[in-house]
């Protein structure tokens, strides 16, 4: 299993996976506003999207769980 960590604080602007999904390396997960530019996050390495713990639209901390991979 792999936790996807927010990289940086800011607002979730968009969700791009379903639980289920499978990913591979580098696939987009998660888009995050912060001081005005989008950061993308992208998957550590490949599996299946067990959880999504972001919410569009919600403010995230620097290391807050976004997604879980399995």
């Amino acid at each position: 299993m792999a936790d996807v960590l927010a990289p940086l604080a800011g607002k979730v602007l968009a969700v791009l996976v379903q639980p289920g999904s499978k990913v591979e390396e580098d696939d987009e997960l998660v888009v995050i506003e912060a001081l005005k530019m989008e950061n993308t996050v992208y998957a550590p390495s490949g599996g299946t999207v067990k959880e999504i713990k972001a919410q569009v639209g919600e403010s995230v901390e620097d290391g807050a769980l976004l997604v879980v991979l399995e």
